[in-house]
């Protein structure tokens, strides 16, 4: 027999009774393998969408092995046996005590015993109906904290609760142990892990790929100098949800060299080897069985690359350069590329992540293919989205796998990719149109370069296709904006098609000329019209658009993303607006039908129903049920009841609720007392400046300023006390937003220790803003600052997150801000500033007062 010492809930020193000498081995079976928690009576097949035509399939056998797994609430007392049999079996920390720590850790391992059961019969099931699959590829996951969601998602929080209190501890005081992930930044991967948790809960069938950051981007720490970066320790203690896959791996190389078989194809050889491995951290959907997957790559090399003698010589830094090499790749998110060995790293993350979950992708696609493998139906079977232009050299990756590893044409590989790859673009801003060094990829991607030069090749031709070879200065200007090499010679096979066309056009009209001249003059003219050698030098090389060699050679990654994918969307409306017309005008003209939009959303589960408690449960009673968490048009309900003053009453008690937990908060975290009864004035998201922290912060240094020149009377009756809450992190290398961090929190020293001021104004900055803070900042909120540059805002979803919780936005008309202001009504948003297709016209104008 095993004893295992669980603290009574008054004494966490003392062993009670009741857990002493538990034969946990006696009830492991009964446990693990019996049944006597699931209720029969609600027994529900697990279905699935098929993306390729959104049609659900239902399998009328059960899926499980013995019977259906359900969602329904365990009987008691068996959850407090999964939670000791892990506290025992699985251990992170000695067994002396049963602390917070500890009961995390097997709290959550004993709810990854569920996922991993109902993960595995969702991946069966996706074998056996072998529907088509999305492969969502992102260079972030910002997931939050997983506990509380998962077993929300189960439906076993009260299940939970009730047995981690007979165990001697509170699942509030629990879930808070639980690090947030350091996998994303963000609302790029704020945005992926809400589409993981809604595809999950809409049954369709869904794969995340992405790296399994060591350090993730950095931990923010505010001093008196501001913003100071140290590593994160996310998986310091380790990581319970996640599951490493040591039979999952697969070669990744960089550098080498391209070398031609006999057969007439082609190999990369040699270089730098790595191995990515994959860990596999379960998804669960909301109420359904459903459970997908978000696969992370870690890198490393294999041990017979460590250099035993250099390191038995004494020269450990050659023995461990090449395990350092391919470690360093999953260190941080996001490296500094300042340098060319910080641009080195980033690429070869993004290559890393394409070429493991490419490889990863064909492999099941092979497996379920079975002894025959129809290449031509794999678009029909797999959708690859990549979530910005991080993972674009999946393009270039799957046309090398299929010709080289595959044995495909040109044609054939081509034909695949363009058909199975789709883009979702992030951003209007230049500089976040990934641009690389044509001489770095080179380098590190011989075959790559390769590849993406025909993939410009075949564009170069259908853009002389589409508008001809007469008018060379058109030309010039459409491969200018268009290509996807910019300031690279053009292709050997263009040329003869161009000086063709030129000299066409000049037989075409000396013809014209000998009809209407007289031919007696012919010699004497055609002599005086010859062109000199220098003429001819100088027109072959209008003909080839030669390159300038003061100008970097890039390869434009955006270009590379929309030439070929089958699909391009914008992220709100007015986002996908200005794609069309003015980032991707030209493909758009050349394309209409690739371009769509997909305003951006947050999952409902954990945005509302999760995070904010007391509302959620006022919008049940007044709906009449929780449909609304999985259908919110069925939030309208309330519409009718807008009026009345019970629920008035019972909305404004839950904010100030809410309020109180945000005022607690922010005194343990930065040491500032706040008046519940204020307004939380806030704006929390990644410090830039086209966000404009800084506009707000020196409207708060105006009203600061205009109070201390009022006599109390006057301050009191003219300002509403204000609290005004900042949080964000400035890139690390990113000078200007460190700055504006900085006089956030100067001002904030200034205005807080005012006591003439008190109460009326605040400022807080929220150090190391994350989920975790944000789903205690959000529910309590009052008014929420979007009011980013007009037209510079892909869309947004913390301003999702807001509106969803009862906050009134003061916002500019950009990004998802439009399509808000139209749901809830401009009565109930501030406008602020100028709309996105009037910002052109002031810069014009300010160019022209200024020049």
């Amino acid at each position: 027999m095993a004893t295992l010492p669980f603290p009574a809930a008054q004494s966490k020193s003392k062993f009670p009774s009741r857990f002493t000498h538990f034969n946990y081995r006696a009830t492991l079976s009964k446990l693990f393998f019996t049944t006597p928690f699931l209720n029969h009576s609600r027994r529900r097949n697990l279905s699935v969408k098929n993306i390729a035509s959104d049609q659900r399939q239902d399998l009328q056998d059960p899926v499980t092995r013995g019977d259906s797994l359900d969602t329904s609430v365990p009987d008691s007392g068996s959850i407090a046996f999964r939670i000791k049999y892990h506290a025992e079996f699985t251990p992170s920390f000695s067994p002396e005590h049963f602390e917070l720590p500890k009961a995390f850790m097997a709290t959550a391992e004993s709810v990854r015993d569920l996922l991993i059961i109902n993960w595995n019969t969702t991946f069966e099931y996706y074998v056996k109906m072998n529907v088509k699959q999305a492969y969502y590829l992102s260079m972030e996951f910002l997931q939050g904290r997983a506990l509380l969601n998962a077993i929300g998602n189960l439906e076993l929080s009260g299940a939970y609760a009730e047995d981690l209190r007979k165990l001697g501890h509170n699942l509030e005081d629990v879930a808070r142990q639980e690090p947030d992930a350091a996998l994303g930044n963000g609302g790029l991967g704020r945005l992926a892990s809400c589409f993981l948790d809604s595809m999950a809960t809409l049954n369709y069938p869904a794969w995340g790929y992405g790296l399994r950051y060591k350090y993730g981007l950095f931990k923010q720490l505010i001093t008196k100098d501001g913003q100071e970066e140290v590593a994160e320790s996310w998986l310091e203690m380790g990581n319970p949800w996640e599951i490493v896959r040591n039979d999952i791996s697969y070669p990744v190389k960089f550098y080498g060299k391209v070398i031609l078989k006999p057969d007439g194809s082609k190999a990369w050889i040699g270089g730098e080897n790595i191995t990515a491995v994959a860990y596999d951290v379960p998804i669960p959907g909301y109420k359904t069985k459903t459970t997908i997957n978000l696969r992370l790559w870690s890198t490393k090399v294999a041990p017979e690359e460590f250099d035993l003698r250099a390191f038995n010589t004494g020269d450990h830094a050659k023995a461990f350069a090449a395990v350092n090499n391919a470690e360093k790749i999953c260190y941080i998110l996001y490296p500094g590329d300042e340098s060319i060995e910080g641009k080195t790293l980033r690429l070869k993350q993004q290559y890393t992540l394409c070429s493991a979950s490419l490889q990863d992708i064909i492999a099941h696609f092979e497996r379920r293919s079975g002894e025959s493998v129809n290449w031509e139906i794999f678009p029909d079977k797999v959708a690859v989205q990549m979530n910005d232009t991080h993972p674009t050299l999946c393009i270039p990756e799957l046309i090398r796998i299929l010709m080289d590893v595959k044995g495909l044409s040109w044609k054939e590989a081509w034909n695949i990719t363009r058909r199975t790859v789709a883009y979702t673009n992030h951003t209007v801003l230049p500089e976040a149109l990934e641009k690389w060094s044509l001489e770095l990829l080179q380098d590190l991607l011989p075959r790559h370069v390769e590849i993406i030069k025909m993939i410009d090749e075949e564009l170069i031709h259908t853009i002389m296709a589409e508008y001809g070879t007469e008018d060379l200065d058109l030309l010039r200007q459409k491969f200018k904006e268009m290509r996807i090499l910019d300031n690279v010679e053009l292709p050997d096979t263009v040329i003869p098609l161009l000086v063709k066309s030129r000299d066409s056009s000049s037989v075409d009209a000396i013809e014209y000329v000998d009809e209407v001249e007289d031919p007696d003059e012919e010699t004497e003219s055609a002599k005086e019209e010859e062109p000199t050698e220098e003429e001819e030098e100088k027109e072959e090389n209008d003909v080839k658009f030669e390159p300038d060699p003061a100008l970097p050679r890039l390869v434009r990654m955006a270009n590379l993303c929309v030439v070929g994918g089958y699909a391009v969307n914008g992220v709100a409306e007015i986002h996908s607006e200005i794609v069309k017309n003015e980032v991707f005008n030209e493909f758009y003209k050349l394309w209409p039908e690739k371009f769509q939009n997909k305003t951006n959303g947050v999952t409902p589960r954990r945005w509302i129903r999760f995070c904010n408690p007391d509302l959620s449960k006022i919008i049940t009673k007044w709906t009449g049920n929780e449909d609304w968490v999985l259908s919110t048009e069925n939030l309208q309900i309330l519409r009718k009841f807008a009026d009345n003053e019970n629920l008035q009453a019972e909305w404004r008690e839950a904010k100030r609720m809410n309020k109180m937990k945000v005022a607690a908060f922010l005194k343990e975290k930065t040491g500032y007392t706040v008046n519940p009864d204020s307004m939380f004035d806030v704006q929390v998201k990644r410090i830039h400046e086209y966000k404009r922290q800084l506009l707000n912060i020196l409207g708060i240094v105006y009203r600061y300023k205009k109070m201390k020149e009022m006599s109390p009377e006057e301050r009191k009756a003219c300002y509403v006390p204000r609290v005004c809450i900042f949080g964000g992190k400035a890139f690390a290398t990113y000078v200007q937003a460190k700055r504006i961090v900085k006089f956030i929190t100067d001002v904030g020293a200034t205005v807080n220790h005012d006591e003439e001021i008190g109460d009326l104004l605040k400022v807080v900055f929220v150090p190391d803003y994350n989920v975790s803070v944000a789903e205690v900042l959000i529910p309590g909120s009052e008014l929420s600052q979007h009011i980013s540059t007009a037209g510079m805002e892909a869309s947004g979803t913390s301003n999702m997150k807001f509106a969803m919780n009862g906050c009134v936005l003061i916002g500019t008309l950009d990004g998802a801000n439009v399509e808000i202001r139209q749901e809830v009504g401009e009565d109930n948003f501030f406008l602020f500033g100028a709309r996105a297709d009037e910002i052109a016209g002031l810069r014009k104008e300010r160019a022209e007062v200024c020049g």
